[in-house]
């Protein structure tokens, strides 16, 4: 199965990204800059319009403090239910 951005694991993802990010007080600005890249990434991977590769989610991960296998179980706990049809 081809995976898209739109997906319900990925949406699970972003969902958990955009919470770590809330929970540290960061606008979308702010986390932006923190990462060191244009507001814009920040946004389009919340609004499921970018999907985030491996190596970027570490490392905004790490901006956020947040645990990235942490993250990696809200994927695998996801991609689980959606196998078994939500």
């Amino acid at each position: 199965m081809k995976r898209t951005p739109y997906s319900y694991e990925h949406e699970k993802l972003r969902q958990w990204l955009k919470q770590k990010r809330e929970e540290r007080g960061l606008s979308i600005r702010a986390a932006a800059e923190l990462f060191g890249r244009h507001h814009s990434i920040i946004g389009k991977i919340e609004q499921e319009r970018k999907r985030i590769d491996i190596a970027e989610f570490v490392e905004y991960c790490e901006t956020l403090q947040a645990d990235p296998h942490e993250g990696l179980d809200v994927l695998i706990n996801a991609l689980q239910r959606s196998k078994r049809g939500k």
